[in-house]
């Protein structure tokens, strides 16, 4: 079996991180990029304007 190429991580905004609104997006798993923590400049729709939105754990899960 392969080992995974990228992996999935959360973008919350860096102004308020316990904001309800998120994304998720994919990020390489292996190589120079994957030690960076992603820093994105994206729309959030609660306050309605342009946000930095920074990389997140993801929630734990239950089973």
């Amino acid at each position: 079996m392969a080992k995974k190429t990228h992996i999935k991580v959360r973008l919350v905004p860096e102004s308020k991180p316990d904001s309800s609104f998120f994304y998720y997006v994919k990020k390489p798993s292996g190589g120079e990029k994957a030690k960076i923590k992603l820093k994105v400049k994206k729309y959030n729709p609660a306050t309605r304007k342009h946000e930095m939105f920074v990389e997140k754990k993801l929630p734990p899960h239950s089973k």
